[in-house]
């Protein structure tokens, strides 16, 4: 390997935030490189990567996303493949590397149509993310359901095809077409979503423990998700959904001022805080 004898190589940018990932999971090293620590370094964004994260085709197909966090975290060698409980921390550290360690947070007062700002405290954030614990299974009746978390790349796809049928039925609305057609393309773009939710919900399930065995046949488990009744359903959803958060960044809480409880807002509220490219850079 030839040395690297650029004299401004010191100018370099250098890791300044060092994260464990909080799945705790053990990514194969063509994922994520080992280190002795099990920690890994997060460096800022170079010029380029700021026009990647900015560039809607890129954003929007998830490769300018993949590209940054392989940038900015050398160790992750293939970001489509962390899961869900990990993201948040890597943007958040790749926040904190570049921008620093408080971040504005624009939000609508509930119960009001007034405006307001929140700083928060990222590294006080990223710790407390840490400190959780993420579990990897759940009981409903006499079943133990052990979780697959979803990856990247499973988000993605999710969010991608969430928003193209959001723009076909936008269009739908707007358009002069006949009813019969319309009522056509709806069903193809309802049973599309139902498909991919359902596949996602199949990939979100491991196995599934009885008293007797354990479950591991993806068809087995498929059957038992098309036969279960609405009831049991809705609460394997409902888990799925809830574990899928572990690792987020949790909501701030607040405290409503006088005047903004005269005009409505209630004593104490929650502001989402999230790590998506409409408020990365604000």
């Amino acid at each position: 390997m030839t040395e690297n004898t650029n004299p401004l190589q010191k100018y370099f940018r250098q890791p300044s935030v060092y994260i464990k990932l909080p799945s705790g999971l053990d990514y194969p090293t063509e994922v994520v490189e080992k280190s002795q620590t099990g920690e890994l370094a997060v460096m800022p964004m170079t010029a380029m990567d700021e026009i990647k994260f900015k560039t809607p085709d890129a954003l929007m197909n998830g490769q300018g996303v993949v590209e940054v966090v392989q940038s900015c975290i050398p160790q992750i060698k293939d970001a489509w493949q962390l899961t869900s409980y990990d993201i948040d921390t890597v943007f958040l550290a790749i926040r904190i590397a570049t921008y620093g360690e408080t971040m504005d947070v624009n939000f609508t007062i509930p119960n009001t149509t007034e405006n307001g700002q929140h700083t928060v405290n990222l590294p006080a954030m990223l710790e407390s993310i840490q400190a959780q614990t993420i579990e990897h299974s759940f009981k409903l009746k006499d079943l133990t359901f052990h979780i697959r978390p979803l990856t990247y790349k499973d988000m993605n796809l999710v969010s991608l095809e969430t928003f193209q049928q959001q723009r076909i039925y936008a269009s739908l609305r707007d358009s002069r077409i006949d009813d019969e057609q319309k009522v056509k393309t709806f069903d193809e773009s309802f049973k599309k979503m139902t498909n991919l939710t359902n596949e996602i919900l199949l990939k979100n399930i491991k196995h599934i423990e009885t008293e007797n065995t354990s479950v591991t046949d993806p068809a087995q488990i498929a059957d038992f998700l098309k036969n279960v009744d609405a009831k049991l359903m809705s609460e394997i959803q409902q888990k799925l959904q809830a574990f899928r958060m572990q690792g987020s960044v949790p909501p701030v809480k607040l405290q409503a001022t006088e005047e903004q409880i005269k005009k409505g807002a209630p004593t104490t509220y929650e502001v989402p805080v999230t790590f998506d490219t409409a408020n990365f850079f604000v």
